[in-house]
């Protein structure tokens, strides 16, 4: 397929919305399955179609998916190039922090999906956050921030961090005068914001924020087999690709060009009561009862490299969160008549249901999320 027959075909494919009960495509979830296992030629001939005529995504009943899309469909940022060196810039200094030893780098590496390979965060003076640290990869198409979603625009985020007592214990007001008499950055936020402009909170948060727009995924060998270069996934990760988008029904929550529905559910990792582990997730910013251990849906760009997974580091490895995920994830049930009459006490989402895949299916599905 040439490259601009394709993009095209992709450009089509991107804006295409997948509910349960549309009608049948080319090639069905299961046309290529065999009584011991997957027929790999078959997976092979089916997706060497265009997008859109591969097999229909699987999803519940009342869900909708967006098409997978890569990278080259996401939009890109216009920040002015001076505003973004000033925010990479900043992102990399520890003189944020209160103590000058912690930087938005500390907790955000590149070489982990700018996220880091602890279970939660050490800030200020070592001390532990309660919850692990998102990656950052096309964050500026998040329409909410955090895990619980308590931010809308990255620059309302930026100020969390700055401040927590126990991330950067920074006193934010105190920023622009401590920033104005080091080095050059007076300099530079002249060039970035106009002569005079000056070192201000604002511009310190606008900075931080259009650098972190700029942080799309690199592009992968997914991306290349998206473009139509059908030879750029191995056996394995298509067939990974397949289940990702039937029998694991992980497009049930995952799509898109970044792999996220932007959502938020609860996984049954609420830990409700036990107030060591208790996270309330999304209710802690709603108030809401429905929203008792919701956190918001992950990108999965760069999902290997990002580990430890979920929202409070508990897996450390892959293959452990796909067997929960093949269970059906935990499911709470009330002990006691208190509990059954607490309109707190958390429900797991309905749209999580044992899949029953093999293990071979597990490290297939593993290997494709390996080559995102």
């Amino acid at each position: 397929m040439k490259k601009n027959a394709a993009l095209a075909v992709l450009a089509t494919a991107a804006g295409l919305l997948f509910s349960q009960g549309g009608a049948a495509r080319e090639a069905s979830s299961s046309d290529c399955a065999t009584h011991d296992g997957w027929d790999l030629a078959c997976l092979r001939q089916t997706y060497a179609r265009p997008i859109a005529g591969w097999p229909r995504p699987q999803l519940p009943a009342g869900v909708t998916a967006a098409e997978m899309a890569p990278v080259s469909a996401m939009p890109v940022p216009s920040a002015a190039p001076a505003v973004v060196a000033l925010g990479q810039r900043l992102f990399s200094a520890p003189r944020l922090s209160r103590s000058n030893a912690v930087a938005c780098l500390s907790c955000h590496s590149p070489a982990h999906s700018f996220a880091d390979s602890k279970r939660v965060s050490v800030g200020h003076e070592g001390r532990l956050g309660q919850r692990n640290t998102p990656g950052l990869l096309g964050v500026g198409q998040s329409p909410l921030l955090f895990w619980d979603g308590r931010a809308s625009a990255l620059e309302e985020q930026a100020l969390g961090p700055l401040q927590h007592p126990d991330e950067m214990a920074a006193v934010a007001a105190q920023l622009p005068a401590k920033l104005a008499t080091l080095d050059d950055y007076t300099a530079q936020f002249d060039t970035a914001f106009g002569q005079g402009a000056g070192v201000t909170l604002p511009r310190i948060l606008t900075a931080l924020a259009d650098y972190q727009r700029t942080l799309l995924p690199p592009v992968t060998r997914f991306d290349t087999f998206l473009e139509g270069e059908r030879t750029a996934l191995n056996d394995r990760e298509l067939l990974g690709l397949h289940l990702f988008r039937t029998k694991a029904r992980c497009m049930t929550c995952h799509s898109g060009a970044l792999l996220t529905d932007q959502q938020f559910h609860n996984l049954g990792l609420t830990y409700y009561g036990r107030k060591k582990y208790e996270d309330l997730g999304r209710y802690l910013v709603t108030g809401r009862d429905e929203d008792v251990g919701k956190f918001r849906t992950p990108g999965l760009r760069g999902v290997a490299q990002s580990g430890p997974w979920m929202h409070n580091g508990l897996f450390p490895q892959m293959v452990g969160l796909l067997n929960m995920y093949n269970a059906g994830m935990s499911r709470p049930v009330p002990h006691n008549a208190q509990q059954a009459a607490d309109p707190k006490f958390p429900v797991t989402s309905p749209l999580l249901q044992p899949l029953q895949l093999t293990s071979g299916e597990i490290i297939a599905l593993k290997s494709f999320l390996e080559a995102l």
